[in-house]
């Protein structure tokens, strides 16, 4: 065998092995961000069969505040309905800003700040949001992975050829960096 040859069928097999361990790669990151998003959303999920029990503890004291109620209703209702992950990622938007508002009404009856459940649900949502948060920043982390891996020449061939494509990052929105402001 001439050794051109051996050099060509060389050079073919390392390509190979290349595509290979690049298309795994891939596989296994895109297979990270799918397993990232769901985690996000058994948290969400956690929130929103906690949501109707808060409400509900609220409802007494808070007669008035119905407008608040029904934001927070109908937000995990969104949710809930949402087809895709756009739609989810603006559910969840409308939701976390709604809580906040219910948290921070609070503020403004003592009575409900002192009730042992409100307390209770109250603990119990603020642990559920701190475990979204790092679940969002763990899926940030895997897109960007993800992102970076098709972006990233000479891999970008490889994604190119097998269609992979590039996720989007959960990312706040500018009603989100501003303070909750409830006015009574």
């Amino acid at each position: 065998m001439p050794a051109w040859l051996i050099v060509v069928i060389a050079i073919l097999v390392v390509l190979v092995l290349y595509v290979i361990v690049t298309y795994n790669s891939l596989v296994s990151l895109r297979n990270k961000v799918r397993d990232q998003y769901s985690q996000i959303d058994v948290e969400l999920k956690r929130r929103f069969d906690l949501v109707p029990n808060l409400v509900e503890t609220v409802k007494g004291y808070t007669k008035h505040e119905k407008d608040t109620l029904e934001d927070v209703v109908k937000a995990r209702n969104s949710y809930v309905s949402a087809d895709n992950m756009s739609d989810q990622l603006k559910a969840d938007d409308a939701l976390t800003k709604a809580i906040s508002k219910l948290f921070a009404l609070s503020e403004a009856y003592p009575d409900l700040k002192a009730n042992e459940n409100f307390t209770k649900l109250q603990d119990e949502l603020s642990e559920i949001e701190q475990k979204i948060v790092y679940s969002r920043q763990f899926y940030n982390d895997s897109v960007m992975n993800l992102n970076n891996k098709i972006e990233k020449f000479p891999s970008n061939i490889i994604a190119k050829m097998f269609n992979f494509t590039m996720k989007e990052f959960f990312e706040a929105k500018d009603e989100e960096r501003q303070n909750v402001k409830v006015k009574f």
